[in-house]
């Protein structure tokens, strides 16, 4: 008896059926954009498949060079480049999976001065300004993603998915914003859909009966002059009996000013447009966005919101996802914390992916976790993100490892991230390690620092410290006032903060204690919360389900400076995909955010600073320090002095800026190489 029966079902799709309702959504990683990146690529997606996955989607692929994403993208529109994607396909199918192959046509948001659009428009995400197309020119665009479509299937894919959403070419096309033609593929919607349609049917004609052919579509704009409700119906039952088998939805253009797969964004939010969508439609649809964990997915499905579920990022996070809910081994999936900043972040700034929580994603043959040649005794100290990896890589190969920790839990900086509204997933990652150091056997020492005596005197064969930071202390005049605090105290509640703040810092920790304080609770967002503050029509009434529909957060009453002494917009060093949302909520909550400032001292009645040459007094109850950190490796100094040789890891070794997706990689290949 499974606690997952709608998830694990077999799904029957006529010619074919799936083994269960989990698709791995498509995920750009940049293994698709260079035929010496194939092999790679090729074992990612073959550990997902080994893992269960039921269906797998590959990163986009472009039907020629004017769709690329970036130059030299991925692309398939010439029989000599189906050999690289073989090796996709032959790699997943010894390990037991399906895959589909995604073409995406970039259109406007292309990267590159080839771009080709339904109308010369701009996007406001890219540099440079599409060509219109011609209607020959149109008509040659159909006849790539037909001749793409073929060539998947010659390739030995099990079916192709066809990009129609997120704002990309064919979601161009039908949207009145970008689709000002008045011709035979623009003007009405019935002429505006056109172009999806007969996509698919022309793609259907080239790959026959017996070949899934998933449609991305896009279910809910959020964007002003995107599609109606009624025009996204009418387009899913065209785009089925055009020949699609599979409707897998879309959430948000590039371009909505709306966060839709951030951690702030709660579990399962649009699961509620997918189900509206599968009322009027026949073949199987499919949810997607912030489904992390089995009990989420199983949740949708047994309430008819959909016939199946996509994950993608969970997948970087987790190769076995699927296996572990069917062996009744959820406590041990290390869960995605949709933080962005290893997967799209990279992918934005033309790296590769991976993630944060599991540094193996896309460096499968590089990150090799092999049992370990001579069993080592090694000690840990720290148990904060990169001592939780650290430690539990090296049980997991075969070590004895003993993980030190002076504080009663651990987590260390996860302890702080995961009380900040919207990061309350970073608790998950805690889980993870809780269970992982149980399963690889770590022996765990809670609640005293060790020594450096004691560990020289340990019989250990290698030490690594991972003791992370303190926070820096800048020399302000006042800074020991009683009205002064550290972002310690605030985040972990062991001091009253008045409804007047300053915040000194705004670097990540400042926009977390800001995000902190001005939200009138702490725990995960309701959706109908979500849609309130971000200004998104439950009833989905209005065009692209935005328009006409003011944000509106909820008030603590509280005035908050955030201040910073460098010039430049404050937040500018947060990740590229979140750091805007993080931004705008601050400013819609009426937060202060300040760049120059001068500190001049703290006061009884606020504190004193000078913004462009003029002095202020501003008249705060609190100020809570952001300043940054220091590293805490005076431990490792102890050792050295004893004559004993010690790893720094994370912030012991490195505490500019916190960050967390270093601290993990650092550690867990050190462990590796154990």
């Amino acid at each position: 008896m499974t606690a997952y029966p709608h998830l694990l079902a077999p799904l029957d799709l006529g010619f074919t059926t799936l083994p269960n309702r989990v698709l791995m959504g498509s995920m750009h990683t940049g293994l698709e954009d260079r035929a010496a990146s194939y092999p790679k690529l090729a074992a990612y997606l073959a550990e997902r498949a080994a893992g269960g996955a039921g269906l797998i989607v590959t990163g986009g692929i472009a039907p020629n060079i004017a769709g690329w994403v970036a130059p030299f993208a991925g692309k398939l529109s010439a029989r000599r480049e189906v050999p690289r994607h073989r090796l996709v396909t032959n790699a997943v199918h010894e390990a037991g999976g399906r895959v589909c192959m995604q073409i995406l046509h970039a259109g406007r948001y292309a990267y590159h001065p080839l771009s080709v659009a339904p109308s010369p428009l701009k996007s406001p995400i890219t540099p440079f300004k599409p060509r219109g197309l011609s209607a020959r020119g149109v008509e040659s665009q159909i006849r790539a993603f037909a001749r793409c479509a073929a060539l998947a299937r010659e390739a030995g894919y099990d079916g192709v998915e066809i990009m129609g959403s997120e704002g990309y070419l064919i979601n161009e096309f039908i949207a009145a914003r970008t689709n000002r033609r008045d011709d035979a593929w623009g003007g009405d919607f019935e002429r505006r859909s056109r172009f999806p349609v007969e996509i698919v049917r022309r793609v259907r004609e080239a790959v026959g009966p017996d070949f899934i052919i998933i449609y991305r579509l896009s279910a809910l704009d959020l964007v002003e002059g995107g599609s109606t409700w009624d025009e996204v119906i009418a387009l899913g039952r065209a785009v089925q009996a055009a020949g699609a088998t599979i409707i897998n939805t879309g959430i948000g253009w590039h371009e909505a000013r709306i966060p839709t797969i951030a951690t702030l964004v709660p579990r399962a939010a649009f699961a509620w447009v997918t189900g509206r969508l599968r009322e009027a439609l026949d073949v199987p649809v499919v949810a997607t966005n912030r489904i992390n964990m089995p009990g989420v997915a199983e949740d949708i499905l047994a309430r008819g919101e959909a016939d199946m579920v996509s994950l993608a990022r969970p997948f970087l996070a987790d190769a076995e996802w699927v296996r572990k809910a069917a062996e009744g081994r959820s406590d041990e999936i290390n869960t995605c914390i949709a933080c962005n900043q290893a997967c799209l972040d990279h992918t934005f700034a033309g790296k590769r992916s991976s993630c944060l929580v599991n540094p193996r994603a896309c460096h499968e043959t590089e990150l090799v976790v092999r049992p370990a040649e001579r069993r080592l005794r090694v000690a840990v100290v720290g148990a904060g993100p990169a001592g939780l990896a650290a430690a539990t890589t090296a049980a997991e190969r075969g070590h004895r490892v003993t993980l030190f920790e002076a504080g009663a839990e651990i987590g260390g900086q996860f302890q702080l991230a995961r009380r900040i509204p919207g990061k309350e997933e970073f608790a998950e990652t805690l889980r993870y390690f809780r269970r992982r150091l149980e399963v690889t056997g770590v022996e765990l020492r809670l609640g005293r620092a060790v020594t450096a005596g004691e560990l020289a005197q340990g019989g250990f064969d290698r030490v690594i410290v991972a003791t992370g930071v303190l926070p820096r202390t800048p020399a302000i005049p006042g800074i020991d006032g009683p009205q002064v605090l550290s972002y310690i105290d605030v985040l972990l509640g062991r001091r009253e903060v008045g409804r007047r703040v300053a915040i000194i810092g705004a670097g990540g920790i400042g926009f977390d204690v800001a995000t902190f304080l001005s939200h009138p609770h702490h725990g995960a967002a309701p959706v109908a919360e979500y849609n309130q503050e971000w200004g998104i029509d439950p009833e989905w009434s209005v065009r692209g389900g935005v328009e006409g529909v003011d944000p509106r957060p909820a008030d603590t009453g509280r005035e908050i400076w955030l201040l910073q002494r460098k010039q430049g917009k404050p937040g500018r060093g947060l990740g590229k995909t979140t750091g805007w949302a993080h931004r705008l909520g601050l400013q819609r909550r009426g937060v202060h955010m300040i760049p120059g400032v001068e500190y001049l001292g703290v006061e009884p009645a606020g504190l004193r600073v000078r913004i462009k040459d003029e002095e202020r007094l501003l008249e705060v109850d609190h100020v809570v320090v952001c300043a940054g950190q220091e590293p805490l490796d005076a431990l490792a100094h102890e050792l050295a002095s004893q004559g004993v040789a010690a790893d720094l890891v994370g912030g012991a070794l490195e505490a500019a800026e916190l960050d967390a997706k270093r601290a993990i990689d650092q550690a867990t290949r050190l462990a590796a190489a154990l």
